[in-house]
């Protein structure tokens, strides 16, 4: 029996609404499984891969390259078994004739984002799908919820995942106490509560790596797994050059080299992010934040934090990601950890967004076999 599949634009993060592709990596005729890449797409936030949700024979390029086309629309097709170009035809016209962009059917695709007071400061988090022990995805220093655009939608396949804004990070409130990873930690534990979570499985990329380890310490019963990516507190070094030249920028040039470190391809730094960090980077009381946790966490270029027991105590399972190229915090720092360890050749500091189909399937055989 064959089946034709539309193959269509996704949906990365709350804001995009369209994408450019850049090139197709199939052809025609070309077989291809469920996970393969098949086209780059750019958004005005980051490039990334198209995946095939199905497996088959990709009959027919729709799209072409260069062309900007709205989320939803259609890609290509691809058919499991045989099917005639008419019968093809057909499925083409019809979805042609019904898609309309920015109905806002594609808006359901995404996750809605929620905003909750907690200890008298609003918290932004979004969550999706439902099931299983929930998985809670933590950012690191400067970055927030969007920082896991690439991920959300792929672990969630049969699971309950959250993630948040930290306090001081994308739209939850800027002011800190202490600034220290106690105060953070408890944000997380709090929101837990919250949404009524007794048991998760904690994902913390850097900054947030070292929050989900010091929230392990704190309240070892509520943490099923750790997944640190890039993690802080499991080592000394740290970029200090990067984590002054990000806090003191103040204007695009400014921006640009910092973030450049933290990618293997520089030319993903493009305007729209530079513009969008800098409009955080200016909002009331993020330039305060950003300098108390950089003074309590890591002063003078050197992490504050040692949580290497939490992982060596072997109290829950561990899975350590590192990308070697990693210019922020060395991937050496996963020496000798009492934990699953996948080093990703070639990978700098955002591997989860980079790397995000080998992140994702890490993840989710991790998860899965617990």
């Amino acid at each position: 029996m064959s089946q034709i599949h539309t193959l269509t634009m996704p949906k990365w993060g709350l804001s995009m609404t369209e994408g450019r592709v850049d090139a197709w990596l199939k052809e025609e005729g070309q077989a291809i499984s469920k996970g393969d890449e098949v086209m780059d797409v750019e958004t005005d936030k980051i490039s990334s891969s198209v995946e095939a949700p199905f497996s088959g024979m990709l009959r027919r390029q729709i799209a072409r390259q260069d062309e900007t086309l709205a989320v939803g629309a259609l890609l290509g097709i691809v058919v499991e078994g045989e099917a005639s170009e008419a019968e093809i035809d057909a499925v083409v016209e019809q979805f042609q004739a019904s898609f309309v962009p920015g109905d806002g059917a594609e808006e359901d695709l995404g996750p809605k984002p929620q905003k909750v007071e907690l200890d008298g400061r609003t918290i932004r988090y979004f969550e999706r799908g439902s099931g299983g022990i929930p998985l809670l995805l933590v950012h690191g220093f400067g970055g927030d919820l969007n920082n896991w655009l690439f991920n959300h939608e792929v672990l969630a396949a049969g699971r309950r995942v959250i993630a948040l804004d930290l306090p001081g990070h994308g739209e939850s409130s800027k002011a800190l106490q202490r600034g220290d990873l106690d105060e953070l930690s408890a944000v997380l534990l709090d929101l837990l509560d919250h949404l009524d979570i007794p048991l998760a499985h904690l994902v913390g990329h850097s900054m947030g790596g070292a929050v989900s380890l010091n929230a392990a310490r704190l309240a070892p019963r509520r943490v099923c797994s750790l997944t640190l990516i890039g993690s802080a507190g499991l080592g000394q070094e740290i970029n200090g050059d990067y984590l002054r030249g990000f806090v003191e920028a103040s204007n695009r040039n400014a921006l640009k080299a910092p973030l450049m470190q933290l990618f293997s391809d520089a030319e993903l730094v493009n305007r729209q992010m530079l513009e969008d960090m800098l409009k955080y980077k200016r909002l009331e009381g993020v330039d305060d934040a950003l300098r108390q946790l950089s003074v309590s966490l890591f002063t003078d270029g050197r992490q504050q934090a040692d949580l290497r027991a939490v992982v060596q105590q072997g109290e829950r399972p561990v899975l350590v990601i590192w990308g070697d190229a990693d210019a922020i915090i060395p991937a050496r720092h996963s020496q000798g950890l009492n934990a699953r360890v996948e080093i990703l050749p070639g990978q700098a500091h955002m591997v989860q967004m980079e790397a995000a189909e080998q992140v994702n399937r890490l993840i989710l055989d991790f998860v899965q076999t617990l």
